[in-house]
Parts: structure tokens; C-alpha cells; sequence
């Protein structure tokens, strides 16, 4: 099973990723692609800020897989151990 440091550490290195790819590559998307990708992002990041503590790392996984999906569209997601 995948220690959950390596799995944070995934999360942050697609976030990256799609933060990189919104901001260096000019070409014009969907309004309605960029809302997904954007609102899943949101999400993730409302879930981890939970006053509580408590964030399911399986619901941040999913958010950010979803967005990072979306904006590249059938790229493969690669993972690093």
C-alpha cells in the first residue's frame, strides 16, 4: 500500500503540473472544460482545508486525477515510488 507521503507528494506534482500547463501554454480552451478543471481543484482544496482536520486522501485523488485528466486530456498519469 502506498504510504500516504507518497501519495500527497503525487497530488502536489499534478497540481504543479496543471498549474504549469494553465499558465505557460496560450492556447484557448473550453469555458465549460476550464470550469471542471477549475472546480475540482476547488474542491481538493476546500477538502483539505477542513478547520476539523479531517480530509479524505482518496477524495483529494480523485479531484485532482480529474482536473489533471481533463486539461490533458488522455495523457497518462505517471507515478513515481
Amino acid at each position: 500500500m502506498k504510504s500516504d507521503s507518497l501519495r500527497l507528494r503525487r497530488i502536489q506534482r499534478m497540481a504543479h503540473e496543471i498549474m504549469d500547463e494553465m499558465h505557460f501554454n496560450k492556447e484557448q480552451r473550453e469555458t465549460e472544460k476550464l470550469n471542471l478543471i477549475i472546480d475540482n481543484l476547488s474542491r481538493a482544496v476546500g477538502d483539505l482545508t477542513d478547520p476539523s482536520g479531517n480530509y479524505s486522501l482518496d477524495y483529494l485523488e480523485e479531484k485532482v486525477k480529474s482536473a489533471y485528466s481533463l486539461l490533458f486530456k488522455n495523457k497518462k498519469i505517471k507515478t513515481y515510488y
